[in-house]
């Protein structure tokens, strides 16, 4: 669908005129922006024994976009899996393409994991970023659009509507639209206006009447008729204009009304051209060390923050029309030499610009019925209910472990509930790094405070793009009489761990709760996630302990079933996958199997490469970025690694090693990512309880086995789509999760013991000592 310009408003002619003759440009060398990777820069790629981190996730990206393809999803389904796609390429550029133009602008070195330095690998990422963006555009184009009118909407352009509707259009412009609006013209009298990032901006090329000059005027003079200016449509606007008809409802863009309507705010002068684009500017920042009080740094976030709106421009998305033309070839030259971009950075569209747009529409109520409904959460195991009357005496009976969505997140909202209101309560400590908009955990730590509770909350600002919420929400707290930090110095808090001490008489019981997941009732409902609630004393010391280090200024000299960074996790996992390398060249039984979001880190790749070559079977499950190359000959065939991608975020990080028959088994915050061993504050806890440590082999189970959300990762870099074999069923763990039992729980299984008993018990004797003392210095 192509939204064009009013003829009556169109006048597109030779722009390249007096008037640029002011301001003098060089052209930009054409370049093929969809043309494969050279062969060159292809050959490095591929000889690299590990793969791209950002290319790897734009592979992520393409695997949300195939969501979108699936004809067996309704058209709503479809339209969120494009608008996710949308989304995550915009933070893309803000963040990771942000940061490669941090080496680049500051003539700083990198080499990437494909062995690319950072001119050539901005080539390769580009090259493949338009690839995508262009998939984009024909999933919605071919697939997508011609669906909507059997789903009963249209997008539309403003001469499709009514009289009706073009009279309610018009009003709504001249009520709602037109107050908003600013042009801001550049010319020379004029400095170049500040354009904000993921808004829309008309840039407009005007000339005033010839009956408005002298008639012998100057070449200069008639020059001067020309101007340049940006008109932005505000972001707090909704994206489009809905009109209810007998068999549909019409959806008319925003930018069409204003196209139809702009006129009006240039009155008594020509329209040349007008030319729809987008921006999204660099994001990604980092904070300055510094031993100035808590104040100056939470002035120095929000300084941060207001600077992303100036950040350097990344990426254009600009309109084309029919013939795939872009309407003032001048315009985008000039935006090209004011910053500093070249072809690679313009994306050029001749549909829609920005699919997130359609959020409104998924969520719009006439189309609540087309989405199927959400599964109703089951009790965990061990609960007959998710609520109930004394969750204290729940928790005391065994270790439980939440996985949700599958499993409410109720039972955590109701030990801090009831913990605010209990008399016996004397204190409650907890991390939060990202919270819902209205929180019930912001409610229950306020409750607590009111009633006199001791309340620490470590509140870490810096989480990306939820900082001001964050900084208000911990404001709001340490006002009501908490006890607030605001992160710890250069370390991002990304723990997640909850407290809780209850003097019960004779003694003081210390309830726990550590998460995968953030304290947000409202993601817990999308994303996959583990919390184990407990008392054991072992985890509640560990706790406590943690909780002094990181709050005050403790150095404990060892935890029992915490492993935390950045003080020593890489090396603990590190020691963790040798004892299988060591198990399996003494030919005892071995395993690995990981599941994290990422996995990025060159240590612990490496380690997991010898112990492929050591005959460890590695069973790797990465939702996201893997820099790891799997099924490369003599270095990690016994490497396999998937991605699950469907109805539900990935979000569980779960670390099982096999240890000769007994597994050691942990949950956490942390990814396989240097940025999570060294530059924040994360924690894995260890699966004490048996029955707790089967049910997370059996997550791992089912992550294995599902064969409708997986895709295999290549040694080529690229995924496959898993099919459903001849003669199989499918398997859909995010349904089967809600009908798990404890049969299957009790007999989950890995890796199966595959060395005969005799060879085992020859070689245990020896092996005993060793192995024993290496997991005790665990």
């Amino acid at each position: 669908m192509r939204y064009s310009l009013n003829p009556n408003l169109m006048k597109l002619g030779n722009l390249v005129s007096r008037f640029t003759q002011r301001q003098p440009h060089s052209p930009t060398p054409t370049i093929d922006k969809t043309a494969k990777v050279s062969e060159k820069v292809s050959s490095v790629i591929d000889q690299s024994d590990y793969l791209s981190r950002d290319l790897s996730w734009l592979k992520f990206n393409e695997r949300v976009l195939d969501q979108a393809r699936n004809i067996d999803r309704p058209l709503m389904e479809r339209l969120k899996f494009l608008a996710i796609s949308a989304s995550n390429l915009d933070e893309f550029f803000m963040i990771r393409v942000g940061s490669l133009y941090n080496y680049l602008d500051y003539h700083k070195q990198r080499i990437d994991y494909s062995g690319l330095r950072e001119v050539p690998f901005r080539k390769a990422l580009y090259t493949t970023a338009h690839q995508f963006f262009q998939e984009q555009q024909v999933v919605f184009s071919e697939q997508l659009l011609p669906l909507f009118p059997d789903n009963g909407l249209q997008l539309i352009t403003y001469d499709q509507l009514t009289d009706d509707e073009q009279a309610e259009a018009t009003n709504y412009f001249d009520r709602a639209i037109y107050p908003t609006l600013t042009p801001m013209l550049y010319d020379y009298t004029h400095t170049f206006p500040v354009l904000l990032a993921k808004v829309l901006i008309f840039g407009v090329i005007t000339q005033s009447p010839e009956g408005t000059t002298l008639q012998n005027q100057s070449t200069e003079e008639e020059e001067d008729r020309q101007r340049l200016s940006f008109v932005q449509i505000p972001a707090n606007l909704p994206r489009f204009l809905s009109f209810e008809r007998e068999d549909n409802v019409v959806f008319l863009p925003i930018e069409e009304i204003v196209r139809w309507n702009i006129k009006k705010l240039y009155r008594n002068v020509e329209i040349l051209s007008l030319n729809l684009f987008r921006i999204t500017r660099n994001g990604d920042f980092t904070l300055d060390e510094n031993d100035d009080d808590e104040v100056d740094f939470i002035d120095e976030v929000r300084q941060k923050i207001k600077n992303r709106r100036l950040g350097r421009v990344t990426r254009v998305d600009i309109e084309t029309n029919g013939s795939g033309e872009i309407a003032s070839p001048w315009l985008l030259n000039l935006l090209k030499k004011r910053w500093e971009i070249d072809d690679l950075n313009i994306f050029e569209s001749n549909t829609l610009l920005d699919f997130s747009a359609f959020w409104q529409i998924i969520g719009n109520p006439e189309f609540k019925d087309d989405m199927p409904l959400p599964h109703v959460p089951v009790p965990p195991l061990g609960i007959s209910r998710d609520k109930t009357d004394d969750i204290f005496e729940i928790i005391k009976q065994r270790d439980l472990l939440l996985h949700h969505p599958y499993n409410n997140f109720e039972p955590v909202l109701q030990l801090l509930e009831q913990a605010a209101e209990d008399p016996n309560v004397l204190a409650i400590k907890i991390t939060v790094y990202r919270l819902a908009k209205r929180s019930r955990i912001t409610e229950a730590l306020l409750k607590a405070a009111e009633n006199g509770k001791h309340v620490s909350v470590l509140f870490e600002v810096k989480a990306r793009f939820d900082e001001e919420n964050n900084i208000r929400e911990a404001q709001k707290l340490q006002k009501a009489g908490c006890f607030v930090i605001y992160g710890i110095s250069k370390f991002k808090t990304h723990t997640k761990l909850l407290l809780v001490v209850r003097n019960e008489g004779s003694r003081v019981v210390r309830y726990a709760h550590m998460a995968t997941g953030n304290y947000n009732e409202d993601t817990s409902k999308l994303y996959t996630d583990i919390g184990l609630l407990t008392t054991n004393e072992t985890y509640t010391h560990d706790i406590s302990e943690f909780f002094n280090v990181i709050t005050g200024h403790s150095l404990p000299n060892e935890y029992q079933y915490l492993i935390t960074a950045p003080r020593d996790m890489r090396e603990q996992l590190l020691k963790l996958i040798r004892i299988e390398a060591d198990n399996a060249q003494r030919g005892l039984p071995s395993g690995i199997c990981i599941k994290v979001n990422s996995l990025e880190d060159k240590q612990v790749i490496d380690e997991l490469y010898k112990a492929s070559q050591a005959g460890v079977p590695v069973r790797l499950v990465v939702r996201g970025i893997c820099c790891l190359r799997p099924h490369r000959a003599g270095l990690s065939d016994h490497i396999t690694v998937r991605s699950i991608v469907g109805d539900f975020l990935e979000h569980t990080r779960i670390f099982y090693f096999h240890n000769n028959g007994d597994p050691k088994v942990y949950g956490g915050s942390a990814d396989v990512m240097v940025r999570s061993f060294d530059r924040r504050i994360e924690s894995l806890f260890y699966l004490a309880d048996t029955r707790v440590k089967q049910l997370a082999i059996l997550i791992l189970s089912y992550n294995l086995h599902d064969n409708v959300n997986a895709y295999e990762l290549e040694e080529d870099g690229n995924f496959k789509k898993c099919d459903v074999s001849e003669g199989s069923e499918p398997f859909n763990m995010h349904q089967r999760f809600f009908d798990v039992t404890e049969k299957e729980v009790t007999e989950a299984r890995l890796f199966e013991v595959d060395v005969k008993p005799t060879e085992i018990a020859k070689i245990e004797e020896e092996y005993q000592e060793g192995a024993e003392r290496a997991i005790a210095n665990i």
